[in-house]
């Protein structure tokens, strides 16, 4: 049975270990001594990403990351009714906090009742908020799992991600020329002036339901009096659809073509690269059906929407471990007004238990 204070309080003492990304050894280590105590024998790969193992064949992964997003230092949670919250001055840490409480809780309430379940292994990643680095430097090698559930969605646990984008990055580096401002402005080229061609000529905001493109950030120049000799543009892309990945691919080279060509003295250097690639689940698949059991054992429907972020699960599809991406009762995600709701964080520990039984 699912102890619901003894979840709260496992929420609350894990949200109080600073683990912005990039600083997790003392959640990595908190985890450790958990897991540990719960009879898994855990690793860690060269990059320091946790891995806990049990004997049994064909285990069952259950997945979540240890790091949180900025500002994540000093987390004060606040339980109002319902809610877990912060002070305000910080995130809440539901993401992915929750995550890892809701796999504690399941793990321990199943072996104090004794309910029996399939053999387990749990897969913690370091740095998955900067772009998912620590799945990408994962030793799968490690790694038995076939099939994994990943709790770090908004929302209840039946909202699950039916797609997941491609996430391509890209930087242009922009050189010009310098020169005085106000004394010989014609023999410079501004390098500020050709990124604003370049932003110009691109889209940006929501491109279709599936599609997303955004400037991130621009920098330049060097003195107020100086035509800027040098500027950088960064930002993204995501898309589910390959068409509209390839079409958008075309549409950047071509106005680093035209942009380059109203300026031959300048030069525009590009590196435009995927970050993590796209996945769709089947409610055909063995995994989305043992997904959707144990939802319906709890009397919940899923929810299956389309996702803008990515997870692990991205990574994970692409070595051969059929993921499932689900809710952990987190709203409002990276913000300062972040909150949990308990009733539906149980619903999590209800839902896995269901998911892992024997």
């Amino acid at each position: 049975m699912v102890d619901r204070d003894r979840l709260v309080k496992t929420f609350c003492d894990l949200v109080q270990i600073d683990s912005e990304s990039g600083n997790e050894d003392e959640m990595a280590a908190e985890m450790t001594r958990r897991l540990e105590e719960l009879g898994f024998e855990v690793e860690t790969d060269d990059y320091g990403n946790l891995i806990a193992h049990e004997e049994g064949d064909d285990p069952f992964m259950l997945s979540g990351h240890i790091d949180t997003v900025i500002p994540g230092n000093s987390i004060k949670p606040i339980v109002d009714g319902d809610q877990i919250k912060s002070d305000g001055t910080t995130i809440g840490g539901g993401d992915d906090n929750a995550g890892l409480a809701i796999i504690l809780e399941t793990l321990t309430s199943m072996r104090e009742d004794g309910t029996k379940r399939v053999p387990i292994e749990v897969v913690l990643t370091r740095d998955e908020e900067p772009g998912l680095i620590g799945a990408h430097k994962l030793d799968f090698s490690m790694i038995r799992s076939k099939e994994s559930i990943v709790f770090d969605r908004e929302g209840p646990v039946n909202r699950i991600t039916l797609a997941s984008p491609t996430y391509v990055a890209y930087n242009f580096n922009i050189t010009g020329r310098a020169a005085h401002a106000g004394i010989e402005p014609e023999n410079g080229i501004s390098a500020i002036q050709i990124a604003s061609e370049i932003i110009t000529r691109l889209p940006q905001g929501r491109l279709d339901e599936e599609s997303t493109f955004s400037i991130g950030t621009i920098e330049g120049g060097s003195t107020r009096n100086t035509v800027p000799e040098s500027a950088t543009v960064t930002g993204e892309f995501r898309t589910i659809n390959m068409e509209t990945l390839d079409n958008l691919l075309l549409e950047i080279q071509n106005v680093l073509t035209d942009v380059s060509a109203m300026y031959p003295d300048a030069t525009i250097d590009s590196d435009v690269y995927p970050k993590f690639k796209t996945f769709r689940i089947s409610e055909e698949q063995p995994t989305t059906k043992k997904v959707m059991n144990a939802l319906s054992a709890i009397g919940l429907e899923p929810d299956f929407q389309l996702s803008g972020g990515g997870s692990d699960a991205n990574v994970f599809w692409q070595h051969g471990i059929s993921a499932i991406v689900c809710g952990m009762a987190d709203y409002n995600m990276h913000t300062l007004r972040e909150y949990v709701v308990i009733p539906e964080l149980v619903q999590c520990v209800e839902f896995c238990r269901e998911l892992i039984k024997a």
